[in-house]
Protein backbone atom coordinates (compact mmCIF):
# COMPACT_ATOMS: atom_id res chain seq x y z
CA UNK A 1 0.00 0.00 0.00
CA UNK A 2 1.31 3.45 -0.88
CA UNK A 3 2.59 5.28 2.18
CA UNK A 4 1.37 8.83 2.94
CA UNK A 5 3.63 11.47 1.42
CA UNK A 6 3.57 15.23 1.82
CA UNK A 7 3.04 16.62 -1.68
CA UNK A 8 4.25 20.13 -2.47
CA UNK A 9 2.13 21.91 -5.07
CA UNK A 10 3.52 25.19 -6.42
CA UNK A 11 0.66 27.62 -6.98
CA UNK A 12 2.92 30.57 -7.61
CA UNK A 13 6.12 30.76 -9.62
CA UNK A 14 6.88 34.48 -9.32
CA UNK A 15 7.93 35.08 -5.73
CA UNK A 16 11.47 34.15 -4.62
CA UNK A 17 10.12 32.11 -1.71
CA UNK A 18 6.99 30.07 -1.10
CA UNK A 19 5.39 29.08 2.19
CA UNK A 20 3.75 25.65 2.22
CA UNK A 21 1.65 24.14 4.99
CA UNK A 22 2.82 20.59 5.55
CA UNK A 23 1.49 17.59 7.43
CA UNK A 24 0.33 18.50 10.95
CA UNK A 25 0.04 22.21 10.16
CA UNK A 26 3.80 22.85 10.14
CA UNK A 27 4.80 25.72 7.84
CA UNK A 28 7.87 25.26 5.65
CA UNK A 29 9.59 27.98 3.60
CA UNK A 30 11.26 26.96 0.37
CA UNK A 31 13.83 29.24 -1.21
CA UNK A 32 13.51 29.36 -5.01
CA UNK A 33 16.28 30.36 -7.37
CA UNK A 34 16.26 30.88 -11.10
CA UNK A 35 18.31 28.29 -12.96
CA UNK A 36 18.57 30.49 -16.04
CA UNK A 37 19.01 34.29 -15.87
CA UNK A 38 16.16 36.47 -17.13
CA UNK A 39 18.53 38.75 -19.04
CA UNK A 40 18.43 36.58 -22.14
CA UNK A 41 16.11 34.12 -23.79
CA UNK A 42 16.43 30.36 -23.52
CA UNK A 43 15.62 27.91 -26.28
CA UNK A 44 12.56 25.76 -25.53
CA UNK A 45 14.57 22.65 -26.43
CA UNK A 46 17.06 23.48 -23.66
CA UNK A 47 14.26 23.79 -21.15
CA UNK A 48 12.63 20.54 -22.25
CA UNK A 49 15.94 18.67 -22.08
CA UNK A 50 16.59 19.98 -18.59
CA UNK A 51 13.04 19.16 -17.53
CA UNK A 52 13.40 15.53 -18.58
CA UNK A 53 16.44 15.12 -16.36
CA UNK A 54 14.68 16.88 -13.50
CA UNK A 55 11.56 14.75 -13.86
CA UNK A 56 13.68 11.66 -13.33
CA UNK A 57 15.02 13.13 -10.10
CA UNK A 58 11.55 14.21 -8.97
CA UNK A 59 10.09 10.77 -9.54
CA UNK A 60 12.96 9.14 -7.72
CA UNK A 61 11.78 10.86 -4.53
CA UNK A 62 8.50 8.96 -4.75
CA UNK A 63 9.88 5.67 -6.06
CA UNK A 64 11.56 2.81 -4.28
CA UNK A 65 13.96 2.06 -7.09
CA UNK A 66 12.50 -1.22 -8.39
CA UNK A 67 12.43 -1.41 -12.19
CA UNK A 68 11.16 -4.36 -14.19
CA UNK A 69 11.60 -5.21 -17.87
CA UNK A 70 9.55 -7.84 -19.71
CA UNK A 71 11.74 -10.55 -21.25
CA UNK A 72 11.28 -12.17 -24.65
CA UNK A 73 13.11 -15.02 -26.37
CA UNK A 74 14.03 -18.53 -25.29
CA UNK A 75 17.05 -20.70 -24.49
CA UNK A 76 16.09 -23.16 -27.25
CA UNK A 77 18.88 -22.96 -29.88
CA UNK A 78 16.49 -24.28 -32.53
CA UNK A 79 14.21 -21.28 -32.00
CA UNK A 80 15.96 -18.14 -30.76
CA UNK A 81 18.79 -19.21 -28.48
CA UNK A 82 18.84 -16.00 -26.46
CA UNK A 83 16.76 -13.88 -24.08
CA UNK A 84 16.25 -10.19 -24.78
CA UNK A 85 14.35 -7.18 -23.51
CA UNK A 86 13.52 -3.66 -24.69
CA UNK A 87 15.12 -0.42 -23.53
CA UNK A 88 14.14 3.15 -24.33
CA UNK A 89 16.93 5.63 -24.96
CA UNK A 90 17.13 9.28 -25.94
CA UNK A 91 14.77 12.25 -26.21
CA UNK A 92 12.29 11.59 -27.63
CA UNK A 93 12.58 7.97 -26.39
CA UNK A 94 13.37 5.31 -28.98
CA UNK A 95 12.98 1.59 -28.30
CA UNK A 96 15.73 -0.98 -28.83
CA UNK A 97 15.81 -4.78 -28.47
CA UNK A 98 18.90 -5.88 -26.54
CA UNK A 99 20.20 -9.27 -25.38
CA UNK A 100 20.43 -9.80 -21.60
CA UNK A 101 24.08 -10.64 -20.96
CA UNK A 102 25.61 -11.10 -17.51
CA UNK A 103 28.92 -12.05 -19.14
CA UNK A 104 29.72 -8.51 -20.32
CA UNK A 105 29.49 -5.08 -18.75
CA UNK A 106 28.26 -2.39 -21.13
CA UNK A 107 24.93 -1.60 -22.77
CA UNK A 108 25.42 -0.83 -26.45
CA UNK A 109 23.12 -0.40 -29.45
CA UNK A 110 23.70 -0.10 -33.18
CA UNK A 111 24.16 3.47 -34.30
CA UNK A 112 23.58 5.40 -37.49
CA UNK A 113 26.14 4.71 -40.23
CA UNK A 114 27.17 1.41 -38.60
CA UNK A 115 29.51 -0.69 -40.71
CA UNK A 116 28.46 -4.36 -40.92
CA UNK A 117 25.37 -3.99 -38.75
CA UNK A 118 22.37 -6.05 -39.90
CA UNK A 119 19.43 -4.05 -41.17
CA UNK A 120 16.75 -6.71 -40.69
CA UNK A 121 16.06 -9.53 -38.24
CA UNK A 122 14.70 -13.01 -38.68
CA UNK A 123 13.17 -12.83 -35.22
CA UNK A 124 9.42 -12.39 -35.35
CA UNK A 125 8.07 -8.86 -34.92
CA UNK A 126 11.50 -7.25 -34.46
CA UNK A 127 12.26 -4.25 -36.61
CA UNK A 128 15.86 -3.17 -36.10
CA UNK A 129 16.54 0.43 -35.09
CA UNK A 130 19.63 2.63 -35.13
CA UNK A 131 20.45 5.20 -32.47
CA UNK A 132 21.26 8.65 -33.87
CA UNK A 133 22.81 10.96 -31.25
CA UNK A 134 22.02 13.99 -33.40
CA UNK A 135 18.30 13.17 -33.18
CA UNK A 136 18.24 13.10 -29.37
CA UNK A 137 18.12 16.47 -27.60
CA UNK A 138 19.73 14.97 -24.48
CA UNK A 139 22.57 12.95 -26.07
CA UNK A 140 26.11 13.97 -25.18
CA UNK A 141 29.36 12.34 -26.38
CA UNK A 142 31.88 11.19 -23.76
CA UNK A 143 35.26 12.86 -24.15
CA UNK A 144 38.57 11.17 -23.42
CA UNK A 145 39.08 13.41 -20.39
CA UNK A 146 35.73 12.37 -18.88
CA UNK A 147 36.24 10.14 -15.82
CA UNK A 148 33.59 7.79 -17.21
CA UNK A 149 35.91 7.05 -20.13
CA UNK A 150 38.38 5.66 -17.61
CA UNK A 151 35.62 3.38 -16.28
CA UNK A 152 35.19 2.06 -19.80
CA UNK A 153 38.75 0.79 -19.80
CA UNK A 154 37.69 -1.78 -17.18
CA UNK A 155 35.32 -3.40 -19.66
CA UNK A 156 36.89 -2.97 -23.08
CA UNK A 157 39.80 -1.79 -25.14
CA UNK A 158 39.27 1.96 -25.06
CA UNK A 159 40.77 4.53 -27.35
CA UNK A 160 40.43 8.14 -28.39
CA UNK A 161 39.52 9.37 -31.84
CA UNK A 162 40.78 12.51 -33.50
CA UNK A 163 37.60 14.21 -32.34
CA UNK A 164 38.40 13.42 -28.69
CA UNK A 165 35.64 10.80 -28.51
CA UNK A 166 35.94 8.00 -25.97
CA UNK A 167 35.85 4.83 -28.04
CA UNK A 168 35.63 1.12 -27.25
CA UNK A 169 36.19 -2.30 -28.76
CA UNK A 170 34.54 -5.48 -27.44
CA UNK A 171 35.54 -9.02 -28.38
CA UNK A 172 33.18 -11.83 -27.32
CA UNK A 173 33.88 -15.48 -26.67
CA UNK A 174 32.15 -16.61 -29.88
CA UNK A 175 34.58 -14.58 -31.98
CA UNK A 176 32.19 -11.73 -32.74
CA UNK A 177 33.03 -8.13 -31.94
CA UNK A 178 31.89 -4.55 -32.00
CA UNK A 179 33.48 -1.13 -31.77
CA UNK A 180 32.18 2.39 -31.45
CA UNK A 181 32.11 5.27 -29.00
CA UNK A 182 30.45 6.07 -25.70
CA UNK A 183 27.53 8.46 -25.40
CA UNK A 184 25.50 9.72 -22.43
CA UNK A 185 21.73 9.98 -22.71
CA UNK A 186 18.52 9.26 -20.84
CA UNK A 187 17.17 5.77 -20.26
CA UNK A 188 13.41 5.62 -19.73
CA UNK A 189 11.68 2.96 -17.64
CA UNK A 190 8.79 2.20 -15.31
CA UNK A 191 9.48 2.45 -11.59
CA UNK A 192 7.36 0.51 -9.11
CA UNK A 193 6.05 2.89 -6.44
CA UNK A 194 4.56 1.60 -3.20
CA UNK A 195 2.97 -1.74 -3.95
CA UNK A 196 0.63 -1.10 -6.84
CA UNK A 197 1.84 1.72 -9.07
CA UNK A 198 4.14 2.29 -12.01
CA UNK A 199 5.27 5.70 -13.21
CA UNK A 200 7.34 6.87 -16.13
CA UNK A 201 10.85 7.76 -15.04
CA UNK A 202 14.28 8.30 -16.54
CA UNK A 203 17.94 8.55 -15.58
CA UNK A 204 21.13 9.46 -17.44
CA UNK A 205 23.34 6.52 -18.41
CA UNK A 206 26.46 6.02 -20.52
CA UNK A 207 26.19 3.38 -23.25
CA UNK A 208 27.97 2.29 -26.39
CA UNK A 209 27.12 3.59 -29.84
CA UNK A 210 28.18 0.76 -32.17
CA UNK A 211 29.67 1.82 -35.50
CA UNK A 212 31.14 -1.55 -36.51
CA UNK A 213 30.22 -5.21 -35.94
CA UNK A 214 31.78 -8.52 -36.94
CA UNK A 215 31.10 -12.25 -36.65
CA UNK A 216 27.74 -13.59 -35.50
CA UNK A 217 26.57 -10.08 -34.63
CA UNK A 218 26.26 -9.37 -38.36
CA UNK A 219 24.00 -12.36 -39.11
CA UNK A 220 20.38 -11.28 -39.69
CA UNK A 221 18.65 -14.54 -38.70
CA UNK A 222 18.64 -13.68 -34.98
CA UNK A 223 19.77 -10.08 -35.10
CA UNK A 224 18.81 -7.60 -32.40
CA UNK A 225 19.75 -3.98 -31.73
CA UNK A 226 22.49 -4.56 -29.18
CA UNK A 227 23.56 -6.11 -25.89
CA UNK A 228 22.51 -5.21 -22.35
CA UNK A 229 25.59 -5.97 -20.24
CA UNK A 230 25.01 -6.65 -16.54
CA UNK A 231 28.58 -7.16 -15.35
CA UNK A 232 30.13 -5.70 -12.22
CA UNK A 233 32.27 -2.95 -13.76
CA UNK A 234 31.55 0.75 -13.39
CA UNK A 235 29.89 1.31 -16.78
CA UNK A 236 27.28 -1.44 -16.43
CA UNK A 237 23.79 0.03 -16.22
CA UNK A 238 23.13 -1.55 -12.83
CA UNK A 239 26.33 0.06 -11.46
CA UNK A 240 25.40 3.45 -12.93
CA UNK A 241 21.80 3.44 -11.66
CA UNK A 242 22.69 2.16 -8.21
CA UNK A 243 25.43 4.81 -7.84
CA UNK A 244 22.78 7.45 -8.62
CA UNK A 245 20.42 5.98 -6.04
CA UNK A 246 17.86 5.08 -8.71
CA UNK A 247 17.98 1.32 -8.04
CA UNK A 248 19.54 -0.89 -5.39
CA UNK A 249 22.81 -2.67 -6.19
CA UNK A 250 21.05 -5.94 -7.02
CA UNK A 251 19.26 -7.33 -10.06
CA UNK A 252 17.28 -10.50 -10.74
CA UNK A 253 15.80 -12.45 -13.60
CA UNK A 254 13.38 -15.32 -14.13
CA UNK A 255 13.68 -16.85 -17.60
CA UNK A 256 10.84 -19.03 -18.82
CA UNK A 257 11.92 -22.26 -20.47
CA UNK A 258 8.76 -23.60 -22.12
CA UNK A 259 5.97 -22.39 -24.42
CA UNK A 260 7.98 -19.80 -26.30
CA UNK A 261 10.06 -18.54 -23.41
CA UNK A 262 9.87 -15.01 -22.00
CA UNK A 263 10.13 -13.98 -18.37
CA UNK A 264 11.06 -10.92 -16.33
CA UNK A 265 14.19 -8.90 -15.57
CA UNK A 266 14.18 -6.81 -12.38
CA UNK A 267 16.57 -4.08 -11.30
CA UNK A 268 16.00 -4.96 -7.68
CA UNK A 269 15.44 -8.06 -5.56
CA UNK A 270 13.01 -10.83 -6.49
CA UNK A 271 11.73 -12.31 -3.23
CA UNK A 272 11.28 -16.06 -2.87
CA UNK A 273 11.43 -18.02 0.43
CA UNK A 274 13.31 -20.95 -1.14
CA UNK A 275 16.29 -18.90 -2.34
CA UNK A 276 19.72 -20.29 -1.51
CA UNK A 277 22.90 -18.22 -1.81
CA UNK A 278 26.56 -18.80 -2.50
CA UNK A 279 29.28 -16.13 -2.35
CA UNK A 280 30.86 -14.66 -5.45
CA UNK A 281 34.55 -15.29 -5.93
CA UNK A 282 36.07 -11.86 -5.20
CA UNK A 283 38.07 -9.74 -7.65
CA UNK A 284 36.88 -11.55 -10.80
CA UNK A 285 35.74 -9.90 -14.05
CA UNK A 286 32.76 -12.27 -14.33
CA UNK A 287 30.20 -13.79 -11.96
CA UNK A 288 32.42 -16.60 -10.70
CA UNK A 289 31.14 -19.12 -8.15
CA UNK A 290 32.91 -21.82 -6.16
CA UNK A 291 31.48 -25.07 -7.56
CA UNK A 292 32.71 -27.86 -5.29
CA UNK A 293 31.11 -31.14 -6.40
CA UNK A 294 28.56 -32.63 -8.81
CA UNK A 295 26.19 -35.43 -7.78
CA UNK A 296 23.74 -37.64 -9.70
CA UNK A 297 20.77 -38.85 -7.66
CA UNK A 298 22.74 -38.00 -4.53
CA UNK A 299 25.93 -39.84 -5.55
CA UNK A 300 28.95 -37.54 -5.79
CA UNK A 301 30.94 -37.96 -9.01
CA UNK A 302 34.65 -38.72 -8.83
CA UNK A 303 35.85 -35.29 -9.95
CA UNK A 304 38.71 -33.60 -8.15
CA UNK A 305 37.63 -30.30 -6.51
CA UNK A 306 40.69 -28.70 -8.09
CA UNK A 307 38.98 -29.01 -11.48
CA UNK A 308 36.55 -26.24 -10.48
CA UNK A 309 38.97 -23.88 -8.72
CA UNK A 310 39.05 -20.31 -10.04
CA UNK A 311 42.18 -19.01 -11.76
CA UNK A 312 42.98 -16.94 -14.85
CA UNK A 313 41.53 -19.55 -17.24
CA UNK A 314 39.50 -21.78 -14.94
CA UNK A 315 36.42 -21.56 -12.77
CA UNK A 316 32.62 -21.54 -12.86
CA UNK A 317 30.83 -18.58 -14.45
CA UNK A 318 27.15 -17.59 -14.51
CA UNK A 319 26.46 -16.15 -17.99
CA UNK A 320 22.99 -15.40 -19.36
CA UNK A 321 24.59 -14.56 -22.71
CA UNK A 322 25.51 -18.24 -23.23
CA UNK A 323 22.76 -20.43 -24.67
CA UNK A 324 23.90 -23.88 -23.52
CA UNK A 325 26.10 -24.91 -20.58
CA UNK A 326 29.74 -26.01 -20.46
CA UNK A 327 31.74 -28.27 -18.15
CA UNK A 328 35.45 -28.15 -17.49
CA UNK A 329 37.13 -30.66 -19.80
CA UNK A 330 38.30 -32.88 -16.92
CA UNK A 331 34.72 -33.15 -15.62
CA UNK A 332 32.88 -33.56 -18.91
CA UNK A 333 33.56 -37.23 -19.70
CA UNK A 334 32.93 -38.28 -16.09
CA UNK A 335 29.56 -36.49 -16.11
CA UNK A 336 28.39 -37.81 -19.50
CA UNK A 337 29.42 -41.38 -18.70
CA UNK A 338 27.59 -41.25 -15.37
CA UNK A 339 24.38 -40.01 -17.01
CA UNK A 340 24.60 -42.64 -19.76
CA UNK A 341 25.08 -45.40 -17.23
CA UNK A 342 22.15 -44.23 -15.12
CA UNK A 343 19.71 -44.45 -18.07
CA UNK A 344 21.24 -47.42 -19.92
CA UNK A 345 18.22 -49.67 -19.23
CA UNK A 346 15.65 -47.14 -20.51
CA UNK A 347 17.12 -45.43 -23.57
CA UNK A 348 18.99 -46.22 -26.73
CA UNK A 349 22.26 -44.26 -26.89
CA UNK A 350 23.49 -42.74 -30.15
CA UNK A 351 26.05 -40.18 -31.20
CA UNK A 352 24.99 -37.28 -33.42
CA UNK A 353 27.69 -34.98 -34.80
CA UNK A 354 30.00 -35.96 -31.97
CA UNK A 355 27.41 -35.24 -29.28
CA UNK A 356 26.05 -37.89 -26.93
CA UNK A 357 22.31 -38.36 -27.52
CA UNK A 358 19.56 -40.67 -26.28
CA UNK A 359 16.53 -42.13 -28.07
CA UNK A 360 13.57 -42.55 -25.72
CA UNK A 361 9.79 -42.86 -25.70
CA UNK A 362 9.54 -41.91 -22.04
CA UNK A 363 9.55 -38.53 -20.34
CA UNK A 364 13.10 -37.38 -19.56
CA UNK A 365 11.90 -36.29 -16.15
CA UNK A 366 10.97 -39.89 -15.35
CA UNK A 367 14.15 -41.64 -16.42
CA UNK A 368 17.06 -39.18 -16.31
CA UNK A 369 18.80 -38.59 -12.96
CA UNK A 370 18.56 -35.41 -10.91
CA UNK A 371 21.85 -33.54 -11.03
CA UNK A 372 23.06 -31.51 -8.05
CA UNK A 373 25.62 -28.75 -8.49
CA UNK A 374 27.00 -28.17 -4.99
CA UNK A 375 28.51 -24.75 -4.26
CA UNK A 376 30.40 -23.12 -1.41
CA UNK A 377 28.25 -22.22 1.57
CA UNK A 378 26.06 -25.29 1.21
CA UNK A 379 23.99 -23.98 -1.73
CA UNK A 380 22.81 -26.64 -4.21
CA UNK A 381 21.39 -26.09 -7.68
CA UNK A 382 19.19 -29.02 -8.68
CA UNK A 383 18.87 -29.78 -12.40
CA UNK A 384 16.18 -31.91 -14.00
CA UNK A 385 16.77 -33.77 -17.25
CA UNK A 386 15.30 -30.80 -19.14
CA UNK A 387 17.97 -28.58 -17.55
CA UNK A 388 20.94 -30.44 -19.03
CA UNK A 389 19.45 -32.06 -22.17
CA UNK A 390 18.23 -30.57 -25.46
CA UNK A 391 15.52 -32.21 -27.57
CA UNK A 392 16.67 -32.25 -31.20
CA UNK A 393 14.13 -34.28 -33.20
CA UNK A 394 12.27 -37.58 -33.21
CA UNK A 395 12.78 -40.92 -34.94
CA UNK A 396 9.86 -43.30 -35.43
CA UNK A 397 7.85 -41.75 -32.61
CA UNK A 398 10.80 -41.70 -30.18
CA UNK A 399 12.35 -38.39 -29.07
CA UNK A 400 16.04 -37.69 -29.51
CA UNK A 401 17.52 -35.87 -26.50
CA UNK A 402 21.15 -34.75 -26.63
CA UNK A 403 23.54 -33.61 -23.96
CA UNK A 404 23.14 -29.88 -23.46
CA UNK A 405 26.34 -29.62 -21.45
CA UNK A 406 29.31 -29.18 -23.77
CA UNK A 407 33.05 -28.90 -23.20
CA UNK A 408 35.57 -26.32 -24.30
CA UNK A 409 38.62 -28.28 -25.38
CA UNK A 410 41.79 -27.30 -23.58
CA UNK A 411 40.02 -25.11 -21.05
CA UNK A 412 38.88 -25.64 -17.49
CA UNK A 413 35.85 -23.35 -17.71
CA UNK A 414 32.42 -24.33 -16.44
CA UNK A 415 29.75 -21.94 -17.75
CA UNK A 416 26.14 -21.95 -16.55
CA UNK A 417 24.18 -20.58 -19.50
CA UNK A 418 20.47 -20.20 -20.24
CA UNK A 419 19.89 -23.97 -20.44
CA UNK A 420 20.63 -24.15 -16.70
CA UNK A 421 19.39 -20.69 -15.65
CA UNK A 422 15.89 -21.04 -17.11
CA UNK A 423 12.91 -21.84 -14.88
CA UNK A 424 14.72 -20.36 -11.88
CA UNK A 425 14.75 -17.09 -10.04
CA UNK A 426 18.36 -15.88 -10.14
CA UNK A 427 19.35 -13.00 -7.83
CA UNK A 428 22.64 -11.14 -8.29
CA UNK A 429 23.17 -9.46 -4.93
CA UNK A 430 26.12 -7.23 -5.80
CA UNK A 431 25.98 -5.33 -2.53
CA UNK A 432 26.27 -8.62 -0.63
CA UNK A 433 28.64 -10.16 -3.21
CA UNK A 434 26.57 -13.30 -3.60
CA UNK A 435 24.23 -15.02 -6.07
CA UNK A 436 21.02 -16.80 -5.09
CA UNK A 437 18.53 -19.02 -6.90
CA UNK A 438 15.37 -21.04 -6.54
CA UNK A 439 13.44 -23.25 -8.95
CA UNK A 440 10.36 -21.33 -10.12
CA UNK A 441 7.66 -21.32 -12.77
CA UNK A 442 8.68 -18.15 -14.59
CA UNK A 443 5.34 -17.92 -16.37
CA UNK A 444 3.99 -16.79 -12.98
CA UNK A 445 4.32 -13.32 -11.47
CA UNK A 446 7.16 -12.68 -9.04
CA UNK A 447 7.38 -10.63 -5.85
CA UNK A 448 9.99 -7.91 -5.53
CA UNK A 449 11.09 -6.19 -2.35
CA UNK A 450 10.62 -2.47 -1.89
CA UNK A 451 11.13 -0.07 0.98
CA UNK A 452 8.44 2.52 1.70
CA UNK A 453 9.07 6.09 2.82
CA UNK A 454 8.62 4.83 6.40
CA UNK A 455 11.42 2.29 6.00
CA UNK A 456 9.06 -0.68 5.91
CA UNK A 457 9.85 -3.56 3.56
CA UNK A 458 6.89 -4.64 1.43
CA UNK A 459 6.49 -7.07 -1.45
CA UNK A 460 5.08 -6.18 -4.83
CA UNK A 461 3.64 -8.56 -7.40
CA UNK A 462 5.83 -7.27 -10.23
CA UNK A 463 4.44 -9.61 -12.85
CA UNK A 464 1.00 -8.02 -12.59
CA UNK A 465 2.08 -4.41 -12.17
CA UNK A 466 2.27 -3.84 -15.89
CA UNK A 467 -1.25 -5.23 -16.37
CA UNK A 468 -2.82 -2.70 -14.03
CA UNK A 469 -4.33 0.57 -15.21
CA UNK A 470 -2.22 3.20 -13.48
CA UNK A 471 -3.90 6.14 -15.16
CA UNK A 472 -7.08 5.30 -13.20
CA UNK A 473 -5.22 5.02 -9.90
CA UNK A 474 -5.95 8.03 -7.64
CA UNK A 475 -2.34 8.23 -6.51
CA UNK A 476 -1.21 8.31 -10.11
CA UNK A 477 -3.67 11.09 -10.89
CA UNK A 478 -2.46 13.08 -7.89
CA UNK A 479 1.17 12.59 -8.88
CA UNK A 480 0.33 13.63 -12.44
CA UNK A 481 -1.28 16.86 -11.20
CA UNK A 482 1.76 17.62 -9.04
CA UNK A 483 4.18 17.04 -11.90
CA UNK A 484 2.07 19.26 -14.15
CA UNK A 485 2.41 22.13 -11.70
CA UNK A 486 6.12 21.54 -11.37
CA UNK A 487 6.55 21.32 -15.14
CA UNK A 488 4.77 24.65 -15.58
CA UNK A 489 7.03 26.20 -12.95
CA UNK A 490 10.13 24.83 -14.65
CA UNK A 491 9.20 25.82 -18.20
CA UNK A 492 7.86 29.28 -17.52
CA UNK A 493 9.74 30.23 -14.37
CA UNK A 494 12.56 27.70 -14.56
CA UNK A 495 13.31 27.38 -10.89
CA UNK A 496 15.57 24.93 -9.13
CA UNK A 497 15.08 23.69 -5.60
CA UNK A 498 17.70 24.39 -2.94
Amino acid sequence: MLSPVVFLVFLCVISPAAAVVGDGGMTMTLQLERAFPTSHGVELSQLKARDRVRHGRILQQFSNGVVDFPVEGTYDPFLVGLYFTRVQLGSPPKEFYVQIDTGSDVLWVSCASCNGCPTSSGLQQIQLEFFDPSSSSTARPISCSDQRCALGEQSSDSGCSARNQCGYTFQYGDGSGTSGYYVADLMHFDTIVGNSLTTNSSAPVVFGCSTSQTGDLTKPDRAIDGIFGFGQQGLSVIAQLSSQGVTPNVFSHCLKGSNGGGGILVLGQIVEPNLVYTPLVPSQPHYNLNLETIALNGQTLAISPQVFETSSNRGTIVDSGTTLAYLAEEAYEVFVNAVSQAVSQNVRPLVARGNQCYLTTSSVGDIFPMVSLNFAGGATMVLRGEDYLIQQNSIGGAAVWCMGFQKISGQGLTILGDLVLKDKIIVYDLAGQRIGWANYDCSQAVNVSTTTSRGKTEYVNAGQIGNSSPRNDPYTLLLSVILTFVLQALVFGTYSFL
